[in-house]
């Protein structure tokens, strides 16, 4: 638990407590806990432990009697503050079986956890998420937004603060034919990457760069992409590359990243979907991508995510209703503020909107100024 959550606060580059750690069902209905959180600009993991005890909260934290099992996650990136400590606490009036006494140790209830079964989450190497000037890009950063118009241009408008947008700037062309557009950073060099859904049933991704254009064009599905309803983002806690989730029919799968090979491999989520238009974005807050399924008749179902394949087992809640005009959504973050989430919803009448979701539910609408016309939204 501590590790996914350091992996996610550093992957998000923001400094926050997991609103769920108490209640996750891993920890096993303790009696007491805490938790605690330390940064630094450096790679010395020993001084964020001199950090905790050094202040006067943390450090009454770490020497709580009444705590008597732990878990360290430790997370480097390279942005400002390279080294990311999450430590949670618990106390069990009995411990829980299989404790033990030391990492990698034994006691008498047992053994080590055994490792969990592997998933489609689990990634192959570890990515870090670097740190680009991307002033130069195509795209320059997650709050960009980016439409095809009817000759197929690719358009982005980018983000200048406070649900503002700069002028349109043609960034590449020959899109006419695409189901949908995903901007991504798909290998997580730091640019932003376009992976295209093809109305010949192609799955497509042109690289970005750093200095700006695209790349060539690399297949990473010859066929078969067409019919299925697609969103895109990070749904794993434990892998910072984006992954691909996908209607077919009325089941839900999750295609794992495998970089530039094909991508034929994945697994069954959930079934008993119903969703003309799918949208992965953190809605509740809780650090965990959820997904926003828009039905035909408008409402908006939520399905909430826990860091793992299956999305979180419960009644399906209706957040909205009313969206049968949308035509398009995109997943936002920053427009508001550093590290707010939204939408931006492309609906009839050309009109486009941003609904925040900083608050963990949507806020009321507001319409972004620009000439919408003959334009589809990219996600």
């Amino acid at each position: 638990m501590a590790q996914e959550w350091s992996n996610s606060i550093a992957s998000r580059d923001v400094i926050e407590h997991r609103a769920s750690f108490w209640t996750d069902p891993r920890a096993m209905n303790p009696s007491s806990g805490g938790e605690v959180i330390a940064i630094r600009t450096d790679r010395n993991a020993a001084q964020l432990v001199e950090w905790w005890k050094n202040s006067e909260g943390h450090n009454a934290m770490l020497l709580d009697p009444r705590f008597n099992v732990m878990g360290a996650g430790i997370s480097y990136t390279n942005n400002l503050f390279t080294i990311w400590g999450v430590v949670n606490f618990f106390g069990y009036t009995t411990l829980p079986a299989g404790t033990v006494t030391s990492p990698g140790g034994s006691s008498a209830g047992g053994g080590a956890f055994p490792p969990p079964p592997p998933t489609m989450c689990d990634p192959a190497v570890k990515h870090m998420p670097p740190t680009l000037d991307l002033s130069s890009a195509a795209i320059n950063s997650a709050a960009d937004l980016v439409t095809i118009n009817a000759a197929g241009q690719l358009i982005n408008r980018p983000s200048t603060g406070n649900r503002t947008f700069g002028a349109a700037k043609v960034i590449d062309s020959g899109f006419g034919t695409a189901k949908e557009v995903f901007t991504t950073d798909w290998d997580r060099d730091g640019a932003y990457d376009l992976l295209t859904q093809w109305n010949d049933g192609r799955l497509t991704l042109h690289p970005g760069f750093a200095g700006g254009g695209f790349g060539a064009s690399v297949t990473l599905g010859q066929s078969g992409w067409a019919p299925l309803t697609l969103a895109v983002g990070g749904w794993c806690a434990n892998n910072r590359l984006p992954q691909v989730v996908a209607l077919e029919g009325t089941n839900l799968y999750l295609y794992p990243n495998v970089g530039l090979a094909d991508m034929s491999s994945r697994t069954l989520m959930a079934s008993g979907v119903a969703a003309r238009k799918l949208s992965m974005v953190d809605y509740d807050a809780d650090g965990f991508q959820d997904l926003l399924a828009i039905k035909s008749d408008g409402a908006v179902q939520l399905y909430r995510g826990a860091g793992t394949p299956a999305p979180r087992v419960e009644a399906r809640l209706t957040v909205t209703t009313g969206w049968q005009d949308v035509t398009g959504i995109r997943p936002l973050r920053d427009v508001t503020a550093l590290n707010s989430t939204g939408v931006a919803l492309r609906r009839a009448n050309d009109v486009v909107q941003y609904w925040d979701l900083s608050s963990g539910s949507l806020a009321s609408p507001s319409n972004i100024t620009g000439s919408w016309a003959g334009q589809r939204l990219a996600q």
